[in-house]
């Protein structure tokens, strides 16, 4: 008997991965390869290395900002001297200044490029687009102002380009350029301006990047160690080996020319050289016009509905509170009206519809004994109770005696054609999504083993981390550890990424042969048996 078709739960977004999204897919994974893992790979934590870099800019210009001198006459020669005589800790810590805001920028504009390519502007996420957008002109902004304080020829240079730049603009009665008419015209109250744009420009930044996390749960503002220390080993190295100094000091009665221009952060001002300012603003109003219109472009696939909570089997847990990536769900007063006792509720401008809260709930158990699984907070378009149906249908019709169960995200790895004989597939929002006690219930209900297969950079944030933690019995609800974890493999894997799939099935086709024979099924809790995620299969490739 063949095995029943099973069609996909209803995707959120767009499944297929897309040229570009592929394309960086395979980048990030060969980056994993010469890193030793997607935990050293910066490409991979681009949002919490910039979150670090700034830190490290801000320390850093605390620093600077207490030993020198911001008056018109004092502070070239203040940063030369420091640079010079103090170079063991004011002159490495201002060359990790500079080379810190390079990178930061770098990371930033990467961090941008990701999420575009990835499609993570739209719905639930709008909010974050909308105001990172933004802290793009406070960041160049700000560091554009950093190198007036200096007052070398390369400050001079910026300065003068940006006040034409400014001047272009028809609301300054008169011209910013006068001020750099003469040497007399460079006042000590000019300079208060020039650090009232480096350091007060910063703080509005600040304001902006928590603006930018406030609709994340568990915002991830520290890359990990193995991401942080060589990041910040290399900005320190390359402060000792090629340190940042002044050019000569400025001087208004000549053109100063050549210079040692920083790319990054001053490209504006060539462009502006080549073109003229009124170009250089149209392009940056279209740059911004295009990237804040994207997420009120029209998506190729409605967002399914969002999750319903059902109060009378909702016991007020806060699972879902605790676990849901993008704060959609909040705790209000029960709607039975018991003093005390809350419920939760969903916020549908935020909710991701990835079912994560549907896996944390303790109703969603499959070993409920009523025919109809209803549980305390559910996705309409993928309840759990369809789940529960799926899999029984899938294992009773099955052509293998003892099949596998395979719940696999939408974002992950396909599985391969040579796996449908004996591979049942049951395709899931996020990994997240599968309450653990799914896993007993399908090796109780004839499955010979489980399969479980996810994306490796969650879509969702937290499933992966919410999966491995509820397997390894560190987050509730926990797998039970009578689960033989010889009968269950995980596995993280990206589209493209078939062949370490195929391995894995192989692997566990293999180990199930040599500890389980077909005829002994696992019929109930195992005094002797390991805990689980003690011999549980882990793979990253």
């Amino acid at each position: 008997m063949s095995s029943p078709a099973l069609a996909p739960y209803p995707a959120v977004g767009e499944q297929a991965p897309g040229a570009l999204r592929g394309a960086w897919q395979r980048v990030e994974r060969a980056c994993d390869s010469l890193v030793g893992g997607a935990d050293a790979n910066p490409l991979r934590h681009l949002g919490s290395l910039a979150f670090a870099l700034f830190g490290v800019l801000v320390l850093s210009g605390i620093y600077l900002y207490a030993v020198i001198d911001t008056s018109a006459a004092g502070a070239w020669p203040s940063i030369d001297r420091l640079s010079r005589e103090q170079w063991y800790l004011g002159g490495v810590l201002r060359s990790l200044h500079r080379y810190a805001a390079d990178a930061f920028v770098i990371v930033i504009l990467l961090h941008l490029l990701r999420e575009a390519v990835f499609g993570r502007f739209r719905g639930f996420r709008r909010f974050s687009w909308l105001t990172g957008v933004p802290a793009l002109a406070l960041v160049f902004v700000s560091a554009i102002g950093g190198f007036w304080l200096n007052w070398d020829l390369l400050g001079q240079y910026s300065a003068i380009a940006s006040a034409e730049l400014l001047d272009a603009l028809p609301f300054f009665a008169t011209p910013l350029s006068r001020n750099f008419i003469n040497v007399a015209a460079v006042s000590d109250r000019l300079f208060s301006l020039f650090v009232f744009v480096h350091l007060g420009v910063p703080l509005l930044l600040v304001f902006a990047l928590w603006f930018h996390v406030q609709r994340i749960s568990r915002p991830a503002v520290l890359p990990p160690r193995a991401v942080a220390l060589p990041a910040l080993a290399a900005l320190l190295l390359l402060a000792l080996l090629r340190p940042v100094m002044s050019h000569p000091p400025a001087d208004l009665a000549h053109v100063p020319t050549p210079l040692a221009l920083d790319w990054w952060l001053l490209a504006i001002h060539p462009l502006t050289d080549i073109g003229s300012p009124a170009l250089v603003w149209a392009l940056l109003a279209l740059a911004f016009a295009v990237l804040l219109g994207l997420p009120f472009l029209p998506a190729r696939r409605a967002q399914p509905p969002v999750a319903v909570v059902d109060p009378a089997n909702c016991s007020g847990c806060r699972r879902c509170f605790d676990d849901c990536p993008y704060a959609a769900v909040t705790m209000v007063p029960h709607a039975n009206g018991r003093s005390g006792r809350f419920m939760a509720s969903v916020d549908a401008d935020l909710c991701a519809s990835c079912g994560i809260c549907v896996g944390a709930c303790p109703s969603s158990t499959p070993f409920r004994r009523a025919a109809e699984l209803v549980t305390g907070i559910d996705m309409p378009a993928a309840p759990i109770g369809a789940l529960r149906a799926r899999l029984r249908r899938g294992l009773q019709g099955s052509r293998a005696p003892r099949p596998i169960a395979a719940f696999v995200c939408e974002r992950a790895a396909p599985l391969p054609d040579a796996a449908a004989a004996d591979v049942l597939a049951l395709p899931l929002v996020c990994l997240a999504a599968l309450p653990p006690s799914f896993v007993e219930y399908a090796l109780r209900d004839g499955a010979a083993g489980v399969l479980l297969v996810g994306c490796r950079g969650c879509e969702y944030r937290l499933g992966r981390r919410w999966t491995e933690d509820r397997l390894a019995a560190r987050r509730e609800p926990h797998l039970r550890p009578s689960v033989p974890p010889e009968r269950l493999a995980l596995l993280w894997a990206d589209p493209g990424e078939e062949d370490a799939l195929a391995c894995t099935i192989g692997a566990l086709r293999a180990r199930l042969a040599a500890q389980m024979p077909p005829t002994d099924p696992f019929v109930g809790p195992t005094a002797a048996a390991p805990a689980a995620g003690r011999g549980m299969e882990l793979q990253d490739d």
